[in-house]
C-alpha cells in the first residue's frame, strides 16, 4: 500500500516537472495585465503605458495597464505578490513600492525581497525638487536659505507616505537640518496637481511627471538627482553639485511578478522588454521624459531592489519615521 502511494506521488511529481516547462514555453497564450500601483498621471503610469504597446508586439499578446493605487504603492504591489505565478498578472516595480514604503511600514503585506520575482528594470529616472511659482525662492541657494530661515513654515507633497518623494525629502532634511511638513497624496498625479494649484508649495517628484508642468511654467525646478545636469534643465544643479551626493538617487521603473515565476516566463518577458525599448518610438517617448533606458537582467534588478531597501531602512531609523 505504501509502495503504491509512493509510486503515485513519484509519477505526479514527474508529470508536474514535465508539464511546467511545457506550459511556460508556450507563454503567453492570453492577455497580460500590467498593474501600476499608483493613480494615473504619475511617472510610473507614463512609463507603463509607453512600454505596454511595444511589449505586447514583442510577446504576441495584449498588455493591459491597470491602475491599482493606494498605500503609497502597497495596495497594487500586494495584489501582484498574491497573483498566481503564471506570468499573466505582473506589476510595475518602483522604489516606493519595493523599497521605501516597506522600509517605513512594518505591516506591509509582502516582503519586497522574498515575495516577488524581479524581471527587469525598464528605466531609471532622475528626481527633482520643484516649487510652485509663488514660492519666494527660484534657485537652490534661495530655496535652502528660505527653509532654514522659516523652519516649519512650509510643507511638501508626495505620492504617499513611504513613497520615494517622501523618503528622499526626509533624507534631504536629515542632511540639511531643515524642517518642512509632509503632505501625502494618493499618487504623484494628485500631488502634482496640489502643488500646481498652490495648495502645497513644494514637491520632490520624478522628472517625467514634473517636466510638463516645468515646461509650462507651472512649477519652478530647484535641484535634481541625476548623474549630471539634464540637458532640458541646464541651469538646475544636481544634488551632488550642492554637496548632497547621498540624495543624488534616481528612481527605477521595472517589471516583476509574484514569487515562483518560472524562469522561462521571466526570460521571455525580459527579452520582450529589451525588444520593446529598442522600438524607436517607445525609446524616444521614454527618453523624452528624462528617463534613461536600463533593461537589465533579473539578477541585476534583484540586487538593485535589495540595495535601495537597505538605504531607506536606514533613513527610517535616522529620521524616526512612522506612518502618518
Amino acid at each position: 500500500m505504501q509502495r503504491r502511494q509512493w509510486n503515485a506521488l513519484a509519477v505526479a511529481t514527474v508529470l508536474a516537472t514535465l508539464t511546467a516547462p511545457a506550459w511556460a514555453q508556450g507563454y503567453p497564450t492570453k492577455p497580460i495585465e500590467l498593474q501600476v500601483p499608483f493613480a494615473p498621471g504619475g511617472t510610473t503610469d507614463i512609463v507603463a503605458r509607453v512600454i505596454s504597446e511595444p511589449l505586447a508586439k514583442a510577446l504576441g499578446q495584449p498588455v493591459v495597464v491597470i491602475n491599482k493605487p493606494g498605500g503609497g504603492g502597497i495596495v497594487g504591489a500586494a495584489e501582484t505578490a498574491r497573483a498566481a505565478p503564471d506570468g499573466y498578472k505582473l506589476g510595475v516595480a518602483t522604489v516606493s513600492s519595493t523599497a521605501a514604503n516597506p522600509a517605513i511600514n512594518p505591516k506591509t503585506p509582502y516582503d519586497p525581497i522574498k515575495d516577488f520575482t524581479p524581471i527587469t528594470n525598464i528605466a531609471a529616472t532622475p528626481n527633482i525638487i520643484a516649487v510652485n511659482p509663488n514660492f519666494p525662492a527660484k534657485d537652490y541657494a534661495g530655496f535652502v536659505a528660505e527653509l532654514k530661515k522659516n523652519p516649519g513654515k512650509y510643507s511638501y507633497a508626495s505620492s504617499g507616505t513611504g513613497g520615494i518623494g517622501h523618503m528622499l525629502m526626509e533624507l534631504y532634511k536629515s542632511l540639511t537640518g531643515t524642517f518642512v511638513t509632509h503632505i501625502p497624496y494618493s499618487g504623484a498625479g494628485p500631488a502634482l496637481n496640489g502643488v500646481v494649484a498652490g495648495h502645497v508649495p513644494i514637491m520632490f517628484d520624478n522628472i517625467p511627471s514634473a517636466m510638463p508642468f516645468i515646461k509650462a511654467g507651472q512649477l519652478v525646478p530647484i535641484v535634481v538627482s541625476a548623474p549630471q545636469r539634464l540637458k532640458e534643465l541646464p541651469n538646475v544643479p544636481t544634488f551632488k553639485e550642492v554637496g548632497l551626493e547621498p540624495v543624488n538617487r534616481m528612481a527605477y521603473y521595472g517589471i516583476l511578478g509574484p514569487k515562483g515565476l518560472p524562469k522561462e516566463v521571466v526570460d521571455k518577458i525580459a527579452a520582450g522588454v529589451k525588444k520593446a525599448v529598442d522600438d524607436p518610438a517607445a525609446r524616444k517617448k521614454i527618453e523624452e521624459t528624462g528617463s534613461i533606458i536600463i533593461a537589465n537582467s533579473p539578477e541585476q534588478f534583484a540586487a538593485q531592489i535589495k540595495a535601495e531597501f537597505e538605504i531607506y531602512k536606514d533613513v527610517v531609523v535616522r529620521q524616526k519615521l512612522k506612518l502618518d
